[in-house]
């Protein structure tokens, strides 16, 4: 996924309200942007980072400035959770991601289970549909190999998705929670049980009823962001898709 426009760098002052970011742009200005993550950042929403902003073509916006990245050590990590759904797609599109190949077609945010939204719904003739609930990831806490971590918050919302993709799994159907790390320094994942450990339990009853759980990992420049590799769960589920480098695998 390329950036429609060129990113405008600059440095974080705070984020607050979950929503807002004070920025000062390289040029000097200070500027409001839009934060589009309702998580907590630990981890990546320290005062003088580096970020970089995305303009909005809409010149009626409130606030015409999203922010997309932030530098963490030397690793760019992407922040904005509406990239994800498209990133993903674009995935599926490509063959990059070989589990969730071969269906006919592709739906945003069907409506399933008890009023929720599934991010995507891959039907074809010949076989049942397939749920797929996207996740974002983001922390990581530590250097070295420390593993990225879901979630950065206590998320009841979080739970209720894998509550539905449950039922799905139970009933028959092919349920998919995908976690999809914007930061090119994680090869590993596991869950953030300490943070919320209600989420960490549905996570088990999720997979004990059928739920497949993949995670991929993505590389990140301030051109554009691209699915690029399969990540290894450190709790034991096993995400099925080809490594880099692998015969069919995604390439480099």
């Amino acid at each position: 996924m390329r950036f429609e426009t060129p990113l405008i760098p600059g440095t974080l002052v705070r984020r607050y309200k979950r929503f807002l970011a004070d920025v000062i742009l390289d040029s000097g200005e200070a500027v409001i942007a839009h934060c589009p993550n309702s998580g907590s950042m630990l981890s990546v929403d320290r005062p003088g980072s580096e970020v970089w902003l995305s303009r909005s073509p809409n010149a009626k916006r409130k606030l015409p400035l999203t922010w997309e990245l932030v530098r963490v050590g030397g690793a760019l990590v992407g922040i904005n959770t509406g990239r994800p759904n498209s990133l993903v797609a674009e995935g599926i599109a490509a063959g990059s991601i070989p589990e969730l190949s071969g269906y006919a077609s592709l739906r945003r945010e069907v409506r399933y289970g008890r009023n929720s939204r599934i991010d995507l719904l891959l039907e074809s003739d010949d076989r049942p549909p397939c749920y797929v609930e996207i996740k974002n990831v983001t922390l990581r806490r530590g250097g070295g190999a420390s593993p990225a971590e879901f979630p950065d918050a206590v998320t009841a919302r979080g739970a209720k998705h894998l509550a539905e993709l449950t039922a799905v799994a139970a009933a028959g159907g092919r349920a998919v929670m995908l976690y999809l790390i914007q930061r090119p320094d994680a090869d590993r994942f596991e869950l953030a049980r300490d943070i919320d450990p209600a989420y960490g339990r549905a996570f088990l009853t999720a997979r004990e009823h059928g739920v497949e759980m993949l995670c991929y990992g993505c590389s990140v420049s301030i051109e554009g962001i691209y699915l690029d590799r399969v990540i290894d769960m450190c709790d034991g589920s096993r995400n099925r898709g080809l490594r880099r480098g692998e015969p069919g695998g995604v390439e480099d």
